[in-house]
């Protein structure tokens, strides 16, 4: 029999409590719909004598993070403003209140509530949210568990896309102008063209690309002949183009970059392409190296002759390589005199102009090519090149540690999906590398993240040298003394973080070095 709380005392007392209650959906768990929900948490009111007086609703909301959950939004702030009218919160459990991939922001929301006395309770959970010891391991060990979840589906979702990219069916995306997006069913018969917006209802049916209408193709085909045998350049064609009346498949008019989106992309020779970029688990957009991507050749019919595209493509590297360095940053400060300003959209607008691809081809990246010619952004973008460049040494760091613990004899396994190492499978280790920041007065200061979704044995903090180019030192920080969510590190620390520090990582190879035991009858 469940002891009673004090929210039961409460409501004893009191006629009626005024209560919120806060429902979402996202579109892979349709069995959660709001009105199921809403439901269940209406069941459980009436139970507590409760008055549900307001609803916060995101329907169709991922719960990996806030950011696009108007519901949730509103909620957090009516309560931090002091407009909340009610004295108690209502979700069905806690995977709804969020999928959070850092366990704490689930939490961070809730204390916010609570911090401004009101409770959060999740109604279809099989414990009271009353702050008790138990009520707090288990609520944690399910936010884990729905983050953990989200990710081995985001993973599984990834592989079963690439196998379709394989078999050359469609993955998301318009089909672009003078394509068409054609939905066939599991014999591989047509069933329907789809309009834009459209979506295929049936989990055996499939979707392709087909040629579109006649008079857009044969403009697809006049684009390529302009550029290849006229060797017009892409704003020229716009302007053909919009002098006589075509517009894109948008409805717009044509400009630089669209010309340059038919000249470039596969789709128009038959060739399926997917995985250029990344928003994984709604983290950090990226560009993927062409070697990341999953590519189908002859996936569907195309519309324009291989020859005549690669030919293009041809001419477009052409006209991006035979510059000089001192011709491309004399086109860049004559454009930067003309706007006023600099950005990637602008140069691949601009007339005659390579493009910001192509800068960042040539400078290593678009902000070293600004600084040839003495702009700034309003943002400061240094530190983006910092990060692309840990991106490259991670892996190589990742791979060097492997290598070093076979050599000694041990076993390492590494998770491809989130490089946790598992050695003799006895231990894990994560490991995170540390941007270093030069602080006004001269003084250093690294800041360590530790991934707390992974919960790592050892955490392996890599500190960068001042120029963020090598590894400076190493932190081995095991769990079980810092298990806080971040830490900051100085030129000089404590003896709490010093009694970790290590010139290199032999210490931890000699953790994982195997030896010999001699037996003795």
């Amino acid at each position: 029999m469940r002891e009673k709380t004090f929210l039961d005392d409460t409501l004893e007392e009191s006629p009626r409590v005024r209560a919120a209650q806060y429902v979402r959906m996202s579109t892979e768990h349709q069995q959660y719909s709001t009105e199921n929900q809403s439901d269940r948490i209406l069941e459980y009111a009436v139970r507590r004598n409760l008055e549900i007086v307001r609803t916060y609703a995101d329907e169709g909301k991922s719960g990996l993070r806030i950011k696009g959950r108007q519901g949730l939004q509103n909620l957090i702030a009516d309560v931090q403003s002091g407009k909340a009218d009610f004295q108690v919160i209502l979700v069905y459990d806690v995977s709804r209140w969020g999928r959070f991939q850092d366990a704490d922001e689930s939490a961070y929301y809730e204390y916010i509530c609570r911090s401004n006395g009101i409770q959060v309770y999740y109604c279809a959970e099989q414990f009271e949210n009353d702050g008790s010891l138990v009520s707090t391991i288990i609520k944690n060990t399910k936010r884990v568990m729905d983050a953990e979840y989200s990710r081995v589906l985001s993973e599984k979702v990834f592989a079963g896309q690439c196998r379709l990219i394989g078999l050359g069916f469609r993955q998301g995306g318009p089909a672009g102008y003078g394509l068409r997006r054609v939905l066939i069913d599991q014999s591989g018969s047509v069933k329907a063209q789809l309009s834009r917006g459209e979506h295929k209802s049936l989990q055996t049916d499939r979707v392709i690309l087909h040629p579109g209408p006649h008079e857009e193709i044969a403009v697809v085909n006049q684009i390529y002949q302009w550029f290849v045998e006229n060797r017009l350049y892409e704003s020229e064609i716009a302007n053909r183009l919009n002098a006589k009346g075509i517009q894109t498949d948008l409805g717009r008019d044509w400009t630089r970059a669209t010309v340059r989106e038919v000249l470039s992309n596969e789709k128009y020779i038959g060739n399926n392409i997917y995985n250029r970029r990344s928003f994984k688990l709604k983290k950090v957009r990226i560009m993927n190296q062409p070697e990341a991507w999953i590519k189908k050749d002859g996936a569907f019919e195309g519309i324009v002759p291989s020859g005549l595209f690669y030919t293009a493509q041809g001419i477009m590297r052409e006209r991006a390589h035979r510059f000089s360095n001192e011709e491309l940053i004399e086109k860049l400060r004559r454009l930067l005199q003309q706007h006023g300003y600099l950005s990637g959209l602008v140069i691949d607008e601009a007339e005659g102009m390579p493009s910001a691809a192509a800068y960042a081809h040539r400078f290593g990246s678009l902000i070293r090519a600004y600084q040839t010619v003495g702009f700034t952004p309003d943002r400061d973008y240094q530190y983006l090149e910092a990060n692309q460049f840990l991106r490259r040494l991670h892996p190589e760091i990742i791979s060097q540690t492997e290598k070093m613990i076979t050599e000694v004899g041990g076993v390492v396994l590494r998770d491809p999906a989130s490089d946790l190492l598992t050695i003799n499978r006895e231990f894990t280790v994560s490991l995170v590398l540390s941007r270093c920041q030069l602080l006004g007065d001269g003084r250093r200061r690294w800041k360590v993240r530790f991934d707390t979704s992974l919960t790592p044995d050892i955490t392996v903090a890599v500190r960068l040298d001042t120029s963020n180019q090598a590894p400076l030192d190493y932190y081995l920080l095991p769990r079980l003394d810092f298990g806080q969510q971040r830490i900051q590190l100085a030129d000089h620390n404590s003896l709490e973080f010093e009694s970790y520090r290590f010139d290199n990582l032999d210490f931890l190879y000699d953790m994982a070095r195997r030896s010999r035991i001699r037996r003795f009858t």
